[in-house]
């Protein structure tokens, strides 16, 4: 799967963690940055990073890391077709995919260790989204909020 990955600096370790560790499972993993520890970076211009390559169907999933993941996931939802999502339990990694259809992955670093790091990409990744009508019915609702009130750059929604 190819898979967007990006961080600042309140999550850069876990992120060089996390490409490290999805590249050894076969994963085709994009960093867009940081590409090194500036304490002055800030989250949203990963986010948009990690988006952009969503919107444009560079990459199926995206990651995105920082302090609490909070930030990181406000920003991303800025982003039509993007559906980002803090999950720092198990069920919720695999759950948003199934159900909700996320695509973008947000975590804390100052929140979840390594490991359980490395257990919710995994889950967010193998994820499928079940296509059932009434997930199907939500997304579609969710798109007219964006119609309605994100101005789109010719982004395709539903992946």
């Amino acid at each position: 799967m190819k898979i967007a990955i990006g961080a600042d600096h309140g999550g850069f370790a876990l992120k060089e963690v996390l490409k490290n560790f999805l590249k050894k499972k076969g994963h085709k993993v994009m960093d867009v940055g940081a590409h090194r520890l500036e304490p002055g970076d800030d989250y949203p211009e990963f986010s948009a990073l990690v988006a952009r390559q969503i919107m444009e169907k560079k990459a199926e999933r995206g990651i995105l890391v920082c302090g609490s993941g909070v930030g990181a996931s406000v920003a991303a939802n800025k982003f039509p077709g993007v559906r980002a999502a803090l999950c720092h339990d198990i069920f919720s990694a695999h759950q948003g995919v199934e159900d909700d259809n996320i695509n973008v992955l947000c975590l804390g670093q100052r929140v979840v260790g390594e490991e359980l790091a490395k257990e919710l990409a995994v889950r967010f990744v193998e994820a499928k989204f079940s296509g059932a009508e009434r997930h199907l019915r939500r997304l579609d609702e969710i798109e007219k909020i964006e119609s309605r009130y994100i101005k789109t750059e010719g982004a395709g929604r539903k992946q």
